[in-house]
């Protein structure tokens, strides 16, 4: 089977989708790699090293997509500038792409696939079970994502986050409001608490209270209400619950230097979290980076892709902060892409039964339908 590695073509898109080292892997278990030339080029990886790692490299765009059985992305698929005609329209019939696709947000794009009759396989719809742990992308993704952010939050204050004696002086140590205990906000804390800040987290699930905890990091009660839903995430919470929520949040935010926001619900607009009056009450010079911007934004003054400051509070909306460490987020995809294609492959081709945990979760269109449930129910 011949698979094909295409350069993203997303705006501030710099990982890809294999890096050299799973070159071998892939071809040990039968399959042909080949890579659209400078798709690794963003990310650190040059074109010499997927060469001697055994991938042949193409620099015409319609031959790599047409000659493919399996299109590898990072990215959702859309018109490509060089060629003027979608990814799905590149791709012959019973050709499959596995990328982050986000299926419930992307409905037009899982039509057009249905109708090419091109398979799709999400990434961010990989069940979050045992079996699938080393295939589960989007906890990679996030992972650094979540340390990346707090970095620039540190970047961005007027001040340092650890407590330093002096002798001038003792200087206290910054706050760190975090909200959000998922993977992005676990990874957030650990990283806020090492760099020496004082760190306070928000989540609707108190199940996560104890890992909280175990950081170092103090929690923030939630009104109340049980907020868990499937597979670890967050629910969709009432207008109710979300007032009783920022009424809490006011108090905290407002001694707070420095605030992330991790806060999804899959498939919906981020939650409102931070409103502009809580805002207005922030500390001038203290800094939000919200990790929500791509789907709405956790504060409800966030600019996609833009950095605004509102009353002295800076806000970063960045939709794409796992770009600013490329290098390795592309080696962590890489890895659970290989582990995917590993566990489909059989005897050099892929095996992709609906009778399967993992495949049915993850599989989106299929021989020209829609088969992921939630999807095709947003589709209708």
């Amino acid at each position: 089977m011949i698979i094909s590695v295409a350069k993203e073509i997303t705006k501030g898109e710099k990982r890809v989708a294999i890096v050299p080292e799973s070159i071998s892997k892939l071809t040990k278990i039968g399959h042909a790699v080949q890579i659209e030339a400078g798709a690794g080029k963003a990310s650190g990886f040059s074109d010499e090293e997927y060469a001697e790692a055994g991938a042949k490299i193409i620099s015409d765009i319609a031959a790599l997509y047409s000659g493919t059985d399996l299109l590898l992305k990072v990215q959702p698929p859309e018109v490509h500038p060089s060629a003027g005609k979608h990814e799905l329209e590149m791709l012959k019939p019973g050709a499959l792409l596995i990328g982050f696709l986000f299926s419930l947000i992307n409905i037009e794009a899982v039509k057009k696939a249905a109708s090419l009759k091109i398979d799709m396989i999400s990434m961010d719809a990989i069940p979050r079970i045992t079996r699938a742990q080393r295939m589960d992308a989007l906890s990679s993704q996030t992972n650094l994502a979540g340390y990346k952010a707090v970095l620039m939050a540190a970047n961005e204050i007027n001040k340092i986050f650890p407590l330093m004696m002096t002798a001038a002086g003792t200087i206290s140590p910054a706050k760190v409001v975090i909200l959000g205990a998922g993977v992005a906000g676990l990874q957030a804390i650990a990283t806020a608490k090492r760099l020496g800040a004082v760190v306070e987290v928000s989540d609707v699930r108190p199940a996560v209270k104890e890992q909280v905890e175990s950081l170092g990091a103090k929690y923030i009660e939630p009104p109340g209400e049980e907020l868990e839903g499937s597979g670890g995430y967050a629910k969709e919470a009432s207008a109710e619950y979300l007032q009783k929520q920022q009424d809490i949040l006011t108090e905290h935010l407002s001694e707070a230097d420095a605030v992330i926001t991790t806060a999804q619900v899959p498939g919906k607009k981020a939650p409102v979290l931070i409103t502009e009056a809580m805002v207005q009450r922030m500390k001038p010079g203290a800094v939000i980076v919200d990790m929500a911007a791509g789907t709405g934004g956790n504060c409800e003054l966030t600019k996609p892709d833009q950095t605004i400051e509102i009353s002295g509070v800076k806000i970063i909306g960045d939709v794409n902060i796992i770009s600013h460490v490329a290098y390795n987020a592309s080696q962590l995809y890489s890895r659970n892409l290989l582990s995917l294609i590993e566990y489909l492959t059989d005897n050099g081709s892929l095996k992709l039964e609906l009778t399967d945990e993992i495949v049915a979760g993850s599989m989106i269109c299929k021989d020209g339908q829609i088969v992921h449930e939630a999807t095709k129910a947003a589709a209708n």
